[in-house]
């Protein structure tokens, strides 16, 4: 895509980051975003409930508050019946509202495959955006969900996760970042991201490579996994997106021999709705974490930024 070139465009796709963001005014910037996917439980409802909340999770990321959602459906009509939409959207809906924003209108199309999501407009000021990039040498890195969706999602789909296994990856799920991203401004986050589709090796990547001459390194035994994550990854129950999430990286990833295989698979695993990963000042980030905790987000300092040895390709590290 061509570089947009305009004072007004603060944040582009030039660094990948989760949302755009447009000054409308010295006080005031807006911050878009869209995603949809196809389902990854069973539940419509629940469905509907964890694509909101993870297309809102993107302007929690830049520091912003969503104010309006349009729903994003595309819909097999000849193969399920309409109340599977109804419902569907019904559970977008309640995570809007949780959100204190609104559901505005949408689109939806007829496709073989049931799709949904949404795009989102939020808000924030056009001092307090926090990008991706930014990181320093010396900051800690927060985390502020477990990792496994994809695991445990791809365990539902074959029968192979208990319930109460996807009870808790449906809760995560569905968890907004809302106060995870409230609290970014007021503890100084020199970055962050939330951690989706490219799992957190690859989002800390983007997150490293946009913040020039650093490299990411994460404490093995400091990543939470979701319940059963382990199990079904030892199980063989991992993803396409994940191999194709380590190829991509190559040898921008660095994982020690000692990692154990279930968190090294882990640690690729396309997330859906996932937390936020944010890059602070070691005081700051026990003082967000410590928030967060009161707040009921069971987040955690997860590893460090350093400086990068000059003519290494890696950018992140997980020991």
């Amino acid at each position: 895509m061509p570089r947009q070139e305009d004072p007004r465009l603060l944040v582009g796709s030039e660094n990948s980051d989760d949302a755009g963001v447009f000054r409308v005014r010295s006080d005031l910037a807006i911050v878009q975003t869209a995603d949809f996917f196809t389902p990854l439980v069973d539940d419509p409802y629940d469905f509907g409930r964890i694509a909101a909340a993870n297309a809102l999770s993107d302007v929690y990321a830049m520091g912003g508050r969503p104010l309006t959602a349009l729903n994003l459906i595309a819909f097999p009509c000849e193969r399920l019946p309409h109340d599977v939409m109804t419902r569907v959207l019904q559970g977008g809906a309640e995570r809007v509202a949780a959100a204190g924003a609104l559901v505005v209108g949408g689109h939806s199309i007829v496709d073989p495959e049931l799709k949904y999501g949404m795009a989102v407009t939020g808000v924030v000021h056009p001092e307090r955006v926090v990008r991706n990039g930014g990181a320093l040498p010396g900051d800690e890195l927060v985390l502020t969900k477990p990792l496994g969706t994809g695991i445990i999602a791809t365990g539902i789909k074959r029968r192979a996760t208990a319930a109460e296994e996807a009870a808790a990856a449906i809760e995560t799920m569905t968890a907004l970042n809302d106060v995870a991203g409230s609290l970014l401004w007021r503890h100084h986050a020199h970055a962050c991201t939330d951690i989706t589709g490219f799992g957190l090796a690859g989002h800390a990547a983007e997150m490293a490579a946009a913040s020039p001459g650093v490299i990411l390194e994460f404490d093995a035994d400091a990543l939470a996994l979701l319940p059963g994550t382990a199990r079904l990854a030892e199980a063989g129950h991992t993803t396409g997106g994940s191999r194709r999430n380590r190829e991509y990286l190559g040898d921008r990833l660095k994982v020690n021999d000692a990692v154990p295989q279930a968190l090294a698979e882990a640690i690729v695993d396309p997330q859906t709705s996932g937390g936020l990963l944010v890059s602070l000042a070691p005081a700051d980030a026990a003082r967000y974490v410590a928030a967060l905790k009161q707040r009921g987000v069971l987040a955690g300092i997860v590893g460090r930024v350093e400086r990068r040895r000059r003519g290494s390709g890696v950018l992140v590290s997980v020991a």
